[in-house]
């Protein structure tokens, strides 16, 4: 069925709603002109001009042209005036510009390759300047801290830092055990139970918020919103101040204490939970602290903050994902998924199906893009962004946000450098019943996750650290050799190239130049006049033809050797 056609409605009015519509019209000019009598604006009259019968007209009209004509000159000087002065002022800045630039560069050629050496040593984000500052905490200390993550104790510590520690003289080595609240007890004990055989353990939680002069203004402002009493709280650090202050009088003289450690462990943390005040800095990302800082806490000790140990790139990619300084940028993306990927490869499936509240899973890229579509990190056209969540998932676990727990080895082997006269030396000096109690006393404190809420985890082992800054640079300048051997190869083979394109060019240069010769050639015994031949001189040639080939068709049988071979050209 065809639709039927819609007529357009009328635009034609009944007569006495036009004239109803006029009349509104009349009225609101009215009350607009009523309105413009009452504020005093009126429109402007037409000047009348001078009046025919007035005498000197054509005089006064003259005057009033050369008016016009003055005031128009006034204007345009005006305007060549302000241009002038407009120039003027370009031309002073661009001189001065000039001058600026000139400075810069004669600066720069004077002092040229110093200023790179100098940009190159104050670098503070390279690694050699980590081990640098690394290495200056633990020569002027003479008690070390190190710093180890409750929920993997063996990955966070070093052997390459505990042997130059144990090489050292009157050095002593504690280690703190810090983010006890996210493991479950029975775990924890255990790990005491372990690590007090090698070294003095201390349990620790550390304040994951501490008041300070700019948060406490911000805090009156807004008081309802946060709440610092829940996380405020330090737990462990009067044991260890108490340990500490011990040793101290027992030397009889002021101490320094240097806290080392892998990144996010949190060294910064046991500073500031020992200090009651925010001294250092704090974040989620990893290599917040590039310099040793110097913090007082009383009379007689010192804290030494240091940067994040750097971890060897000969570890395990578990070991470089959980304890290494990752770029997460473009070209660090592939190791951050690497690390996920052995992440996931040493935890409990179904745990983590659980946590993540996630359905089963084949590869570590299904989980990421189930992981993303569950928490809506999505791209442009509903595409899950997965490099994202991977960077995410990788704080959360090296933060301070997930519950795991790893198991003690089932026998305890002492390293190389660890000899009973060792951790007798190490032990002395320190009240180790005192701590003992001390530690129960914070472990009965604090709540505990349980072990079915908490994910289980397989350590990798210790995790081997560069603690001298040599290695750094034997590292670095392998890659430089590599780099430059790379670029010498290619070199070689572009030049090599370049070779071969030139004997080409040179012999299609003389192929070009012997056709050429060959075409003149031909042109010119075309171009000569052949003699005219006599009709009995004709017929003697056509004979002479005839008798030589005669004999090749008679006489000659054609071989498989004289066949013609079509694919030979015949010039």
């Amino acid at each position: 069925m065809k639709r039927p056609k819609l007529k357009k409605a009328s635009k034609r009015l009944s007569c006495h709603k036009r004239y109803k519509i006029q009349k509104k019209i009349r009225e609101h000019h009215r009350k607009l002109r009523k309105e413009a009598k009452k504020r005093g604006h009126k429109k402007p009259k037409k000047d009348p001009g001078i009046p025919s019968a007035a005498p000197f007209k054509e005089e006064l009209l003259r005057e009033a042209e050369q008016r016009k004509q003055r005031l128009e000159e006034l204007k345009q000087k005006q305007k060549l005036d302000r241009q002038k002065e407009l120039e003027k002022k370009r031309k002073l800045d661009a001189k001065k510009n000039a001058a600026k630039i000139k400075e810069k560069t004669e600066g720069k050629e004077s002092s040229g390759k110093s200023e790179a050496k100098t940009n190159k040593q104050l670098d503070k984000n390279s690694k050699k300047s980590f081990c640098r500052e690394l290495k200056k905490v633990i020569e002027a200390s003479d008690v070390v801290l190190e710093v180890l993550d409750a929920r993997d104790p063996l990955g966070c510590r070093c052997p390459q830092l505990e042997q130059a520690v144990c090489s050292g003289e009157d050095k002593k080595l504690l280690l703190v055990l810090n983010k006890i609240d996210l493991v479950p007890k029975e775990n924890l004990e255990k790990w005491l139970n372990y690590l007090k055989n090698e070294f003095p353990t201390v349990a620790f939680k550390s304040a994951t918020l501490l008041k300070d002069r700019t948060m406490q203004e911000k805090v009156t402002k807004r008081s309802a919103r946060i709440d610092l009493s829940r996380n405020t709280e330090c737990f462990g650090s009067e044991c260890l101040l108490k340990l500490l202050q011990e040793h101290c009088k027992t030397q009889n003289k002021a101490i320094q204490v240097g806290v080392v450690g892998f990144p996010n462990v949190g060294k910064s943390s046991i500073i500031n939970g020992l200090k009651g005040a925010r001294a250092c800095n704090v974040g989620p990302a990893r290599g917040v602290t590039k310099s040793m800082q110097i913090v007082h806490i009383d009379k007689q000790m010192k804290m030494l903050d240091s940067p994040s140990i750097v971890a060897d790139p000969s570890n395990s990619a578990l070991a470089l994902a959980m304890r290494s300084i990752i770029d997460t940028g473009e070209s660090g993306l592939t190791d951050v998924l690497q690390g996920i990927d052995a992440i996931l490869n040493h935890c409990n499936k179904q745990q983590v199906m659980m946590f993540y509240s996630v359905p089963d899973f084949r590869n570590t890229e299904e989980f990421l893009t189930l992981l993303a579509q569950k928490r809506g990190m999505l791209k442009k056209g509903g595409v899950p962004d997965t490099e994202n969540v991977a960077k995410l998932l990788l704080c959360d676990w090296t933060g301070a946000k997930i519950s795991y727990h790893s198991q003690p080895p089932a026998y305890q082997r002492l390293p190389p450098y660890l000899t009973e006269d060792k951790i007798a030396e190490m032990q002395k000096g320190f009240n180790l019943k005192k701590l003992e109690e001390e530690n129960s006393t914070t472990v009965a404190a604090l709540k505990y996750p349980s072990l079915a809420s908490s994910i289980a985890f397989q350590s990798a082992g210790m995790t081997n650290g560069t603690v001298e800054e040599t290695k750094v640079l034997e590292e670095a300048s392998e890659q430089e050799n590599l780099a430059t051997s790379e670029e010498e190869e290619e070199a070689n083979f572009a030049e090599s190239d370049d070779e071969q394109d030139n004997v080409e060019e040179e012999e299609e240069k003389k192929n070009i130049k012997e056709e050429s010769h060959v075409q003149v050639i031909r042109k010119a015994n075309l171009g000569k006049r052949q003699p005219r031949c006599t009709n009995a001189e004709k017929e003697r040639a056509a004979e002479s033809r005839h008798s030589d080939l005669l004999p090749l068709s008679l006489d000659k049988v054609a071989d498989e050797d004289d066949a013609y071979d079509f694919n030979t050209d015949y010039v």
